[in-house]
């Protein structure tokens, strides 16, 4: 299996990887990784019917992204790590797994204009901490837990609250802005509450992976 090529991107104090899976010409397909995964190594068979460049992001914290000190993890830090990629990337279809998923509709919804589309399928970090805040626990984190993933990413973005209505209003930003029809499609079979008002909503599409992707690569 060929070995990926990797850009870093400075964003703050960070530095990203972005993994070049396999090249070429047109929209860029980006894949976001579940909860303590990494970009993959090669190019998953499912993504190669993709008829342009397929890119991974390492999210900081994770694979060879910068890891923070002290944590501070939310999703919304994962997201500007995206904006970030978008940055150098231009208009892209992404695909997220788990937290990916999360991540992505949220950068559907942020920005429009660049997202070509957003397939959100399962993974680890799906659920997060639930739809509603529960009793206050104090995390315990193992100092000498291997890094990366990032001990206190683990913790912290298992933990972080989804309330629904919050989830929708990316779904709406996203169909306002954009010229697509669906913007977004549900592939996960795994559906908590965030994710099931998301695909309720008009303008999202329940389907495969495949026909997801299918749909947007003929989009222009």
């Amino acid at each position: 299996m060929a070995q990926s090529t990797v850009t870093r991107i400075a964003h703050q104090r960070l530095s990203l990887a972005l993994h070049e899976l396999r090249g070429g010409k047109g929209r860029p397909l980006l894949l976001l990784h579940g909860l303590g995964e990494r970009s993959p190594d090669g190019l998953p068979s499912i993504f190669a019917p993709w008829p342009g460049p397929v890119l991974a992001l390492d999210f900081v914290g994770h694979g060879e992204s910068s890891v923070p000190r002290g944590g501070g993890y939310t999703p919304e830090l994962l997201m500007a790590n995206v904006d970030a990629a978008l940055a150098v990337t231009g208009p892209a279809t992404i695909i997220g797994r788990g937290l990916g998923a999360y991540v992505a509709l949220q950068v559907a919804g942020g920005r429009p204009h660049l997202v070509r589309g957003a397939v959100l399928a399962d993974g680890p970090g799906l659920t997060g901490g639930g739809p509603v805040p529960t009793s206050p626990v104090i995390p315990s984190i193992d100092p000498d837990a291997l890094c990366p993933p990032d001990p206190f990413a683990l913790v912290e973005l298992a933990r972080d609250i989804r309330p629904p209505d919050y989830a929708t209003s990316f779904v709406r930003l996203a169909v306002q802005v954009s010229d697509l029809v669906e913007p977004l499609t549900v592939a996960a079979r795994t559906r908590p509450e965030w994710l099931q008002a998301v695909a309720d909503e008009p303008g999202v599409r329940v389907a495969s992976i495949a026909e997801g992707l299918t749909s947007y690569a003929e989009a222009d």
